[in-house]
């Protein structure tokens, strides 16, 4: 887990001009372990996000009483945002285990999944991209749908017509971006071209899943 910063430029190797977003991802902390024996299948739950206030009081209040225990039983410091990942073997990790960016060096590729920036709700040519009609001579349909029902057969709109709707605000996940660098002093990983969420949104990172199959050729 990481928090997106914003978009950079650099430049390669070769002089090329590259279009970047730049991910902050301090430490996660492995705050719980399941096994398979104990919940059905092997996992990590990681910790991000640590919570910070003068007051003591407003770090209860802001981590909620369920994961006040948790955090309160592991003895680490609350953190905001929890998640799983499945792995193969738990024997790797332990609680309290801290997980940096620098086990994204030998990564070529990652996936990168956020929530998209809402835009409320929106018409149909904002969100379905509609090219609308003629915008002189009196066509009267500048930016309407059109026809979106029958006459007498059926006699109703189907559903799934395209519709003015809420637009955005959904999880979103860009697949085989390359890992431009990796910064672990100040726990960055920078990374080509763009990913979903406004500035300081949460996004989540993993290795790509269908990169070594997409650069494999066919046989």
């Amino acid at each position: 887990m990481g928090k997106k910063l914003g978009m950079a430029q650099l430049f390669d190797e070769k002089g090329n001009l590259v279009i970047c977003t730049v991910i902050a991802a301090e430490p996660n902390v492995v705050t719980q372990i399941k096994t398979k024996d104990n919940d059905g299948y092997n996992a990590i739950q990681l910790g991000f996000d640590k919570i910070e206030a003068k007051d003591p009081r407003t770090v209860s209040r802001r981590t909620g009483r369920p994961r006040e225990g948790l955090f309160q039983k592991t003895s680490i410091a609350p953190r905001r945002y929890l998640t799983e990942s499945r792995v193969d073997s738990v024997d790797a990790f332990t609680v309290g285990q801290e997980v940096g960016v620098a086990s994204f060096d030998q990564v070529s590729h990652v996936d990168v999944m956020s929530i998209s920036k809402g835009k409320g709700y929106q018409g149909l040519m904002k969100k379905n991209n509609f090219a609308g009609g003629p915008a002189s001579h009196g066509s009267s349909f500048h930016r309407h749908a059109g026809s979106t029902g029958q006459r007498s057969t059926p006699g109703r709109s189907l559903p799934g017509v395209p519709r003015a709707s809420q637009m955005g605000k959904e999880r979103k996940t860009v697949q085989n971006l390359r890992v431009v660098k990796v910064i672990p002093e100040d726990n960055l990983i920078i990374v080509e071209g763009a990913i979903p969420g406004a500035t300081s949104a949460l996004v989540f990172v993993s290795p790509a899943v269908k990169f070594t199959l997409a650069a494999t050729p066919a046989a």
